[in-house]
C-alpha cells in the first residue's frame, strides 16, 4: 500500500504502482461517447496514464490541460487521462476548455483499472476515488516510469513522464 496525503490527512491506496520493467496490467475504461477501451486498443504505441480523483479539481484539471499541451509535440504517444468522474463530465470539460490532445476515460462502470494499478484511496475524504499517478507505458507494453504524487494537491513531474516516453 502507497501512503499519501490529502491536506494533513494521511490516506492509503490499494497497493503500490506496477513495478517499472514489469507488463502492464490490462485495463478497461469507458469513452465519453460511453464505449468502452482497453489496454490493447493503444497496442504499439507510448502510453501516458494521467490517473487523478476528479476532473472537477484544480489541480485535476491543470494536468489534463497541461498533458493536452505536450502531448500534441510527441509522436505515436496517447496520454490516457483516468478518473472515476462520469464521462460526462470528462466530455463537457474536454469541450470547454478545447482539449484533444488526450483520452478522457472513465472507471465509473467497474473497478477493473484501480483494482489492477492499486490506485483506489482507501480512506479520507477522497475514499474511493483514484489517487493521483503517473504511469508511462512503452510500445512493447512494459511499464517504464511511475509516480505515485506523495500530495493529492501536488501536480505530476511532467518532465519526467515525457522523458520516460523517449
Amino acid at each position: 500500500m502507497a501512503h499519501i496525503k490529502l491536506g494533513e490527512d494521511n490516506v492509503t491506496t490499494a497497493g503500490e504502482l506496477p513495478e517499472v520493467g514489469s507488463q502492464a496490467p490490462d485495463f478497461k475504461v469507458t469513452l465519453t461517447d460511453l464505449t468502452d477501451t482497453t489496454l490493447s486498443d493503444f497496442s504499439g504505441k507510448n502510453i501516458i496514464l494521467n490517473i487523478f480523483p476528479s476532473i472537477g479539481t484544480g489541480v485535476c484539471s491543470a494536468s489534463v490541460r497541461k498533458f493536452n499541451e505536450l502531448a500534441a509535440g510527441k509522436e505515436n504517444t496517447v496520454v490516457i487521462c483516468v478518473s472515476r468522474d462520469l464521462p460526462f463530465a470528462h466530455h463537457s470539460f474536454c469541450e470547454a476548455e478545447g482539449i484533444k490532445n488526450v483520452v478522457p476515460t472513465s472507471e465509473y462502470k467497474n473497478n477493473g483499472f484501480s483494482d489492477n494499478y492499486h490506485v483506489k484511496q482507501l480512506n479520507g475524504k477522497f475514499e474511493g476515488l483514484l489517487s493521483r499517478c503517473i504511469v508511462v507505458i512503452d510500445t512493447d507494453g512494459k511499464v517504464t516510469y511511475t509516480e505515485q504524487v506523495p500530495q493529492i494537491g501536488q501536480e505530476p513531474d511532467y518532465d519526467k513522464a515525457l522523458a520516460a516516453v523517449g
